[in-house]
């Protein structure tokens, strides 16, 4: 599912993972802090979390069962250090 902006700097994710133990969402806005974003996973499988952040430039990933994944749903994507795929969001 998209990553949505709705209002006053706040940014919906949602990750489609019905399999999935736990998803966390990492990026520049937490530091890739793993304890911070923890997301929550509804009745049809679809983990999401909700962050108030600033404008600006942020690269993210989500990290589901210990594998980085990209979000499929943000074709906006810029290479990483490690030489794999960061998501950008643009606020």
């Amino acid at each position: 599912m998209a990553t949505i902006k709705t209002k006053k700097g706040r940014v919906f994710f949602k990750l489609e993972a019905p399999n999935a133990q736990k998803v966390i969402l990492m990026g520049d806005f937490n530091k890739w802090n793993p304890k911070i974003h923890v997301m929550k996973k509804d009745k049809k499988g679809v983990w999401s979390k909700t962050i108030l952040i600033a404008s600006g430039r942020y690269e993210y990933k989500f990290f589901v069962d210990g594998e980085w994944w990209n979000d499929p749903h943000n074709d906006q994507t810029v290479l990483n250090t490690f030489g794999s795929i960061n998501n950008v969001l643009i606020i």
